[in-house]
């Protein structure tokens, strides 16, 4: 089965000082297969961390709306935050991207989901992520998971990594695929290999986006 780790992310997110060559090798370090680079609004990361491992990296992009974050792979071209939900999933289905939702039940973060808004866009999407590592409370990855298995939806996993050290916490194993379809068609089956990081992991986020603010003025 191949060892896929979802969520991560290079600095190219305002929260994040991971290059992309420095999370390749830790992911190949790891033992990782795939991994799917997720960066808040930009596939700049992704994209770089292509060019040195195009067998190892799927470019994706965790996107702002309106309503909570989205989590796709196989992005093709960049999309803006500040859509709606439903604009955002056209433009990804568009591009023939994979789909997911981030943390949705996550009450302390800015993108967490309402389950008005969620059940608004679940018929649309391709799955949700159901154990987040850095969910500060057990409870919003419980809910997640049962909100997932009560509307008979795929779930995936991912450790949401900021920091090198965090990548690989989370991963979901599947058996081969290619491409976005490939996916589809396996993720239903996938197992999960789950592990919340340290609640102190967000302070190397907060001193990332302090950073650069700092850089920036």
């Amino acid at each position: 089965m191949l060892k896929l780790e979802f969520h991560c992310h290079t600095d190219a997110s305002k929260d994040s000082l991971t290059r992309p060559e420095d999370l390749v090798r830790e992911a190949r370090r790891k033992g990782l297969d795939r991994l799917v680079i997720t960066d808040h609004n930009s596939v700049a990361g992704a994209r770089a961390a292509q060019k040195l491992a195009p067998e190892l990296v799927i470019v994706g992009e965790e996107i702002m709306t309106t309503r909570g974050e989205i989590l796709a792979a196989y992005v093709q071209e960049e999309i803006p935050a500040g859509l709606t939900p439903r604009e955002t999933i056209r433009i990804l289905k568009e591009q023939g991207a994979f789909i997911s939702v981030s943390h949705p039940f996550d009450e302390m973060r800015k993108g967490g989901w309402k389950e008005a808004d969620l059940l608004d866009i679940i018929p649309y999407v391709d799955a949700i992520e159901v154990f987040n590592s850095r969910c500060m409370d057990p409870r919003f990855n419980h809910r997640a998971k049962a909100f997932a298995e009560k509307h008979n939806l795929a779930g995936t996993v991912g450790s949401d990594a900021h920091a090198l050290f965090e990548v690989g916490k989370s991963v979901l194993l599947l058996d081969p695929f290619q491409g976005p379809d490939g996916m589809r068609k396996v993720i239903k089956e996938a197992k999960y290999q789950v592990k919340l990081s340290p609640w102190w992991v967000h302070f190397f986020s907060r001193y990332a986006s302090m950073k650069k603010k700092k850089l920036v003025s």
